[in-house]
């Protein structure tokens, strides 16, 4: 007996299950070096409470995805992990301060309103994790932003600022560029060490998770964009802006997600410019240092649109004169 189906008849032994698991395994390494980061930085107190933050993001994605699923009398789609995914990025995103009752929400804003709301995994309009990240920015603005705890009577208001917001503020980082290499300073979680999530983006980009187009391009047209929109001709405050922030979690982990991104080649590349562009003006122009999740965010509604104009022609299709 044979299954019959419409085209295309693509067979992969990729899995949404294999995928999800992939993704996973590249972000162990900048998890772990975040949890690492805090323990040292602050104490074993809020090492632990990164770690919690993580465990909890993922549990609130997973449990608001079974209910969901549940009640709507839908397929239980938990086991293709998913939600799992989901609920490390968006931990992720997060300072090591953070409320776990927020985190919760956020975990439930990601799958319930992003997600389910609009059908489910392959149907979301953005980035799950982004969004709910964008809606704790707007909900909890100081809590999103206190990467210092307030118990330690050491750090003043000069010292607590994230490399990122003290280039912007001060002209020049509060960190060495070797220790914005190795994430030896304050941001959020998962951003801070871009040796581990360099390891992580070269795990995904040999088992062919990830393709280099979208993040090469983002990063290579923010590297022009913020020199020309800073009139900068410095390398130092080059490297600076390339390790500080979400940038390379962003370019290689977020903007990379197959729901949200293009499937064409050269939409792929366009998809980046923009990314790199909104990046550099966010950055450059904005009130606030970073500007990665808005642009990513910003970009997934362009997908539709740069997809209509950049899918391949069918062979053999000519199109006629007269735009008919």
């Amino acid at each position: 007996m044979y299954n019959v189906s419409s085209s295309p008849h693509v067979k992969a032994k990729m899995t949404t299950k294999s995928i999800m698991r992939d993704v996973i395994i590249a972000m162990i390494p900048t998890s772990a070096f975040g949890i690492y980061n805090y323990t040292n930085l602050f104490g074993i107190k809020y090492g632990i409470h990164s770690a919690l933050l993580i465990l909890i993001t993922v549990i609130s994605c997973v449990a608001a995805e079974y209910i969901y699923t549940t009640i709507t009398d839908q397929k239980i789609t938990i086991f293709d992990l998913s939600a799992v995914v989901t609920g490390m990025i968006l931990a992720l995103n997060l300072p090591c301060t953070f409320p776990y009752w927020k985190a919760a929400l956020g975990g439930v804003f990601a799958i319930i309103i992003v997600k389910q709301l609009f059908g489910g995994l392959g149907q979301n309009f953005m980035n799950p994790a982004l969004g709910a990240r964008c809606f704790l920015v707007l909900s909890f603005a100081g809590d999103m932003t206190a990467f210092y705890p307030k118990d330690i009577k050491e750090i003043d208001a000069a010292t607590s600022a994230t490399p990122l917001t003290a280039l912007k503020n001060a002209g020049e980082s509060s960190a060495s560029l070797i220790d914005m290499f190795i994430g030896n300073h304050a941001g959020t979680i998962g951003e801070t060490s871009i040796i581990a999530l360099l390891i992580g983006a070269a795990y995904l980009v040999i088992r062919k998770i990830i393709d280099v187009r979208i993040p090469l391009t983002y990063i290579a047209v923010f590297a022009v964009c913020i020199m020309l929109f800073n009139q900068s001709s410095d390398p130092v405050f080059l490297a600076q802006q390339l390790c500080g922030g979400g940038l390379i979690f962003g370019a290689f982990f977020m903007a990379t997600d197959y729901v949200t991104s293009p499937i064409t080649k050269g939409g792929r590349y366009i998809y980046g410019i923009c990314l790199g562009l909104l990046t550099a003006i966010f950055r450059t122009f904005g009130a606030n240092a970073e500007g990665v999740s808005f642009a990513i965010i910003f970009c997934n509604l362009l997908v539709p649109l740069i997809e209509k104009y950049t899918i391949p022609r069918a062979f053999g299709i000519v199109k006629q004169k007269g735009g008919r």
